[in-house]
C-alpha cells in the first residue's frame, strides 16, 4: 500500500463523518497486500450506512464487515445492473459561448468589453443592502473632508509599500486613489493583498483630504451563502479533464482502466455498484495534447497530427454506454481559438467526435443544468495568471484560486496576462449564475472543495508529467476520477493510476 492510498482511504472515511482508530488504521496496513485499502473503506462505510450507527471505524467493524473475495472482481463478481440505464437524461443547456465569440478587434471593442463588465459586476454589488447607496467616483471627489463613501469601481493599479497598499481605481467617468493604511486590520489587509488587477469590487473609504481615501472596508461581489439544488435521483457525474491524448505521456493503459469501469468490468462490487449509476461524464478541457502549443513540443508527441489525435479520442470515448452522457469543452490545448471565450471544438478537426451520439460538444465556459443541479464548467486557462499574481496562491491547491474567481464573480479577472480574452460588446466571463458545481482543470492537480454551498472541483488529468512540466515546476496528480452524487453532494475520488 502507498503512502497516497492511504491517504485517500483515510481522507475518504472523514469526508464522509467518520473517525479510523489506532487499530483499524494496523489492519488496513496488515491488508493492504491484498486488497486496495480505498476501495475496502469504501465497501465498509457503505454497509456501516445500511447497518450500524457509528461514527467510529474500529479495527472490529472492519474485521466483520471485510470479506477478502470481494476485494477483486475478476470470475466471481455479482451481476450488477447499471442503475443509470434506466435513468432518463435531464440536461439543459443554460449558457453556450459558441454563437457569441465574434470581435471585430477595434478599440470600440475593448472599451465595450470592460463597461460591460463593470455594469454586470455594479448591478450584483449594489443588489446589496448595504451597498445600494454607493456613488460615483466624481461624486466622492467633490465630498467634504471627514465624509464616508461608498464606490464601485475597478483596480487598475495596486501598489503594495511596506505597510501600505495604494489602489488606483476608476469607474466609468473617473479615477481616484485609495489607501489601505498601516493601522488597518489584518483581515483588510489581506483584502487588499488578494485584490487582482482589472477587478471590480466595492470600496468603503473616509475622505481624509482632497487626495487621501482612507479604505476602511473592501466589499467583493461575492457568491451568496446558500444550499445546493440537489438531484432527486441518486445518480452520479464522473469528472475528470485534461486527457491530452496524442502526448507520449498520455495515460492510456490507466484511462482503458477507467473505460472498463464504468462498463462494470473492473472494481469491486461498490465501486461497479457506484459505477452504474453514473449518468454524466462531464470533461473539462485539453481532450487532445494539440500541435505547437509550447517551445518543442513534438519531442512530447506520440500522434504529431491534430486530426489523428481527435480521431483517437473519439475511439476512447466511444466506449463509454450510450445510456451516460458525455458532455465536453475545449481547452487551451484544443484546436478551438484560444482566447477566451472559446466556441466548441470545430466539427472540421473532430468529425468522429460528433458521430457519438451521446456527446454534447459545449464552448469554454458552459453552464449547464444536469438532473436540476447546475455547473460551471470551465476549463481554467486563468488559473495560471491568479496563482501568479496573488500572494499565498499555488498550483498544488487550485480550488483556493477557483474560490477567488467565485469572490470576484469573474473568471478571468486579469486582462492582458497569460490569458487570452477576446473583448467584445458582452464580457461573458462574469458569473452572473451562482452555480451548484464549480468544474476547471488546466493545472493538471485534483483538488475540491465546497464554498458558500458551492462544490468547487479541479479535476487533474491524465497525462504524467512531461519534461516541460518538470522545468515548470508543476506536479500533475494524475488518473483521478470525482465522482460526485448529484443527490447527497458526497464525493468519491477514484484512483486509476494507483
Amino acid at each position: 500500500m502507498t503512502e497516497n492510498q492511504l491517504r485517500q482511504c483515510i481522507k475518504f472515511a472523514l469526508e464522509h463523518g467518520y473517525q479510523i482508530d489506532e487499530g483499524a488504521f494496523k489492519f488496513l496496513i496488515e491488508i493492504s497486500k491484498s486488497t486496495n485499502p480505498l476501495e475496502l473503506m469504501q465497501e465498509v462505510i457503505t454497509k456501516i450506512e445500511n447497518q450500524e450507527e457509528t461514527f467510529i471505524i474500529s479495527r472490529e467493524i472492519l474485521e466483520r464487515l471485510h470479506k477478502i473475495e470481494e476485494t477483486r472482481f475478476e470470475g466471481e463478481a455479482k451481476s450488477i445492473q447499471p442503475y443509470a440505464k434506466n435513468v432518463e437524461p435531464k440536461i439543459e443547456v443554460l449558457e453556450d459561448p459558441t454563437d457569441k465569440t465574434k470581435t471585430s478587434g477595434r478599440i470600440k471593442d475593448y472599451i465595450q468589453y470592460f463597461v460591460n463588465r463593470f455594469r454586470k459586476i455594479e448591478k450584483i454589488l449594489k443588489s446589496r443592502s448595504d451597498f445600494k447607496d454607493a456613488v460615483p467616483l466624481s461624486q466622492i471627489r467633490n465630498s467634504p473632508p471627514k465624509s464616508k463613501v461608498k464606490a464601485v469601481c475597478i483596480i487598475t493599479e495596486k501598489r503594495e509599500r511596506k505597510n501600505s497598499i495604494d489602489l488606483i481605481a476608476e469607474d466609468l467617468k473617473d479615477e481616484i486613489r485609495f489607501t489601505v493604511t498601516p493601522n488597518s486590520d489584518r483581515e483588510l489587509m489581506e483584502k487588499a493583498r488578494k485584490l487582482m488587477l482589472d477587478q471590480v469590487i466595492g470600496i468603503e473609504a473616509v475622505k481624509i483630504g482632497d487626495n487621501f481615501l482612507k479604505v476602511e472596508d473592501i466589499v467583493l461581489p461575492e457568491v451568496p451563502n446558500r444550499k445546493p439544488r440537489t438531484s432527486k435521483e441518486e445518480i452520479y457525474a464522473a469528472l475528470i479533464s485534461d486527457l491530452h491524448v496524442g502526448s507520449k505521456e498520455f495515460m492510456e493503459e490507466e484511462f482503458n482502466k477507467f473505460l472498463s469501469w464504468l462498463n462494470l468490468e473492473y472494481g469491486n462490487d461498490v465501486s461497479r455498484d457506484a459505477a452504474g449509476k453514473v449518468k454524466y461524464l462531464i470533461i473539462a478541457g485539453d481532450l487532445i495534447d494539440g500541435v505547437g502549443v509550447y517551445p518543442n513540443q513534438e519531442k512530447d508527441l506520440e500522434i504529431p497530427d491534430i486530426y489523428e489525435q481527435y480521431r483517437e479520442v473519439a475511439k476512447l470515448l466511444s466506449k463509454v454506454p450510450e445510456y451516460i452522457e458525455i458532455i465536453v469543452i475545449p481547452g487551451n490545448h484544443d484546436a478551438s481559438r484560444k482566447a477566451l471565450p472559446q466556441p466548441s471544438i470545430p466539427k472540421e478537426y473532430a468529425a468522429d467526435l460528433y458521430e457519438i451520439s451521446n456527446l454534447h460538444s459545449l464552448g469554454n465556459p458552459a453552464y449547464i443544468r444536469i438532473h436540476g443541479v447546475e455547473f460551471l464548467v470551465y476549463h481554467g486557462r486563468s488559473l495560471d495568471d491568479v496563482i501568479s499574481s496573488v500572494p499565498n496562491m499555488s498550483f498544488l491547491a487550485p480550488e483556493q484560486a477557483m474560490k477567488l474567481l467565485l469572490q470576484a464573480r469573474h473568471l478571468a479577472p486579469i486582462y492582458g496576462g497569460k490569458t487570452p480574452i477576446a473583448p467584445g460588446d458582452k464580457d461573458h466571463l462574469v458569473i452572473e449564475r451562482v452555480p451548484n458545481v464549480f468544474h476547471a482543470g488546466h493545472v493538471h492537480v485534483s483538488k475540491s472543495c465546497t464554498y458558500r454551498g458551492t462544490f468547487i472541483v479541479n479535476s487533474g488529468t491524465w497525462q504524467r508529467q512531461t519534461e516541460y512540466q518538470r522545468m515548470m515546476g508543476l506536479y500533475p496528480t494524475p488518473g483521478i476520477v470525482t465522482l460526485l452524487n448529484l443527490r447527497t453532494f458526497q464525493t468519491i475520488n477514484l484512483n486509476f493510476a494507483g
